[in-house]
Parts: C-alpha cells; structure tokens; sequence
C-alpha cells in the first residue's frame, strides 16, 4: 500500500532528504560541482541535476564560477545562496548589548553594540528596545530590514526556566526577569527570539571550532567576572529541570561562604558565596591585592597557585559528579592565567581519586558566546529554510 502523503518513504520526503543533503554539503564544503555532490551523497548523476534544479528554482542555491584545470568541459560549480536567509546573534552582559547580524552561510553583515549599564533604573522597562537598537544597527549596516531575519538568538547569563519563562540566576540583569520578555522580544523585533544561557552557547562555539570539536562529552568551565559551566554528554546539551545545569558559580565549596537567597539572589562582588566567590575575576583580583589586569595578577606564583588550587577544588567536584573526557578552561580568567594556569590545575588535579579527563585552556577567537549564538541561530534558520518537503 502506498504511503501517505509526506509519510517516510514516500517521493516528497526522499526528494526533501537529498535536497538537505545537497544543502548542508554545501554549506559543509562550499563550491562544488555536480559531480561532487554526486560522489559525496551516492546519488546518480540524473538525481543530482534534478536537485540542483530544483534548488535552484527555490532560490537556495546559485551556480559561481567553474572548475578548472582538469581535462575536459569546465564544470560548473554550485553554492548556497547567501542571501536566501539572514539570523542574528546577540550577546548581553552587565555593560551592553552586541548584535550581529550574518547571511545563511554564517557571513557576517553587520555589527552593533549597545552600552547600558544593566542595574541603572531607565534601563529595567527599556530591555526590548535596547535589543531592538543593537539589532537594527546590525540590521542597518548589513542594508536590511527586520523582515530579512528568519532566526534571532540571544545569550545573556543566567537560564530561562522552561517552566515560567523568567530568567534565574541572573540578579545583575534585572531588565531581563519579565515573565513576557520572549513575547516582548518578538514583538519588537518581528520574528520568534531563542534567549539562552550564554556559556551554552561559548560550548556551542568550542564543539563547532574550538577545543571541544572532537568531544562528545566535555564540561566548559566559564570563569569570568562570575563563573558558570556547560555540560555536555553524549553530544547534548544538558539543561536541567529549571534550565540551571551548570550553574557552578553558586556551588558550596570549602573555604567560601554560602550563597544563599535561591536563583534570585542579589549579586554582590563577592557574587553572594559559592564557588565564584573564590574564582572569579573579582576574587583573583583581590588575591593580587587589587590588582586590576588579570594577566599581572595571574603573573605572581603565589596567586596562581591558589587560583589553581581553588580551581580544581571545584572543577573536582564537577568531574565527579559528570565524568567527562574533556574540561575545557574558558573566559578572561583562563585566558589571563593560559597554560601556566592549566598545568598547574592539571597538576592539583593529579592523583585525586577521580576519573582524569583532559584539560585545555580554550583557544577561540573574539566572543565565544556570540559565536554560539550565531551557530545555534544558523541551525535554526537552515532547519527552516533548508526545508523542501512543502515546496
């Protein structure tokens, strides 16, 4: 009996699958000729035309160019066309927004930051609009409107509780615990908006080109001016029952005091207690006697001895709990310390009745955060766009 209209198996979803293919061998590998894309999907060579044609047709690829140097015809090569969808990625901390804005295949079209000081009061009912500044520059400089997104996500610290849709463990950033936030977002953007924790997404950065590519189970362990952790096993992000899975920063450890007060507790420098008090950038500073530069301060043995000693105090307990194969070092702290700091971790963590997982200091380029934000908006856009079973 014939299948279903759309069922597997039947002619429509076969032809979206070996379109899909096409598409993300494309975006894979760039350029590529007809016979490639044959050779790379196993697919004859009367199949293969028949999807280009088609995707030609629905504007999601282009012919650019031909191949040369090889004996006979010239062959022509195809390419994702990059304006057949555009995203944003947005990244907010304590002292602004930033907004990118790139094309289905991950180009950058433009850039924008925002300053705002997050605990001013005319910045607590204006948290929509300041979004809706950083994208529109973004979207200005790239010479396109709000109508060109097709995906926009953000990352901001804290997790969005699948439960209610507030923010939690985010005291700094009180614009942002509107239960609407997500609705008042859309809203003023014009298209659906993902907000996620931003050292999610630096671990979405480090498993698509960073430290964490060739992992399927690693811990990032974000230790800036607070201190966080994304956790990923087999391959998936874990999230925890109130988006919190990962939030180390409030872990009780030795030698610091509790923080206590549940997920809206207010921040303080010291953070309110828990791992991050001993760790973050405000505590290395204080270790160094005030010392503002983190390189500087990490530069005095004393300082980084302890930081490594604390480090690995709670980064045990973490590998303990998860068992990773990799831990990977992340944010201005781990960047000031570098390799000194990773060895000397590595060496605390030596002999300790604990699995031994590898360690890296992360190696990535510009802003991790919004580098994950732009993936997962990408991802998102491509699932959509990349669709062809409807057409």
């Amino acid at each position: 009996m014939a299948g279903t209209a759309g069922s597997p198996g039947t002619p429509s979803v076969l032809r979206a699958m070996n379109d899909r293919a096409a598409l993300d061998l494309l975006v894979a590998h760039g350029p590529l000729t007809r016979t490639r894309i044959g050779e790379l999907t196993g697919l004859s060579k009367p199949t293969t035309s028949q999807i280009l044609g088609r995707l030609e047709a629905a504007g999601l690829v282009r012919t650019t160019g031909s191949q040369t140097g090889r004996p006979g015809p010239n062959a022509l090569l195809y390419e994702i066309r990059p304006d057949s969808a555009h995203v944003a990625a947005l990244s907010a901390d304590p002292t602004g927004i930033t907004a990118v804005v790139a094309d289905i295949t991950g180009a950058e079209r433009g850039r924008c930051r925002i300053e705002a000081d997050a605990v001013a009061e005319d910045v607590r009912h204006r948290t929509a609009q300041l979004v809706a500044e950083a994208t529109g520059g973004a979207l200005r400089q790239a010479g396109l409107g709000p109508d060109d997104l097709t995906a926009t996500v953000i990352g901001t610290p804290g997790a969005i509780d699948p439960r209610t849709g507030r923010l939690r463990y985010a005291p700094h950033l009180p614009g942002w615990h509107s239960r609407a936030l997500r609705t008042e977002l859309a809203e003023v953007l014009g298209t659906p908006v993902s907000i996620e924790n931003d050292v999610n997404l630096a671990a979405i950065a480090e498993q698509y080109q960073g430290a964490a590519q060739d992992h399927d189970d690693f811990v990032l362990a974000y230790v800036d001016e607070g201190v966080g952790a994304a956790i990923v096993l087999g391959g998936t992000l874990l999230r925890g029952a109130t988006g919190g899975a990962g939030e180390i920063g409030y872990m009780p450890l030795p030698g610091a005091p509790l923080a206590r007060g549940g997920a809206d507790v207010i921040a303080r420098e010291d953070a309110g207690g828990g791992f991050q008090s001993l760790v973050a950038a405000s505590a290395v500073r204080r270790l160094a006697g005030g010392t503002e530069d983190l390189a500087e301060a990490l530069a005095d043995a004393t300082v980084l001895d302890e930081v490594a000693r604390r480090l690995a105090t709670g980064l045990a307990a973490v590998v303990a709990v998860v068992d990773p194969e990799l831990v990977v070092l992340s944010g201005q702290v781990a960047q000031a310390g570098g390799e000194a700091l990773r060895a000397r971790v590595e060496e605390e963590l030596t002999g300790l009745a604990l699995p031994r997982p590898l360690l890296r200091i992360s190696d990535l380029e510009g802003d991790p955060i919004l580098t994950g934000a732009l993936r997962t908006a990408l991802t998102q856009a491509r699932d959509t766009v990349f669709d062809t079973s409807n057409a």
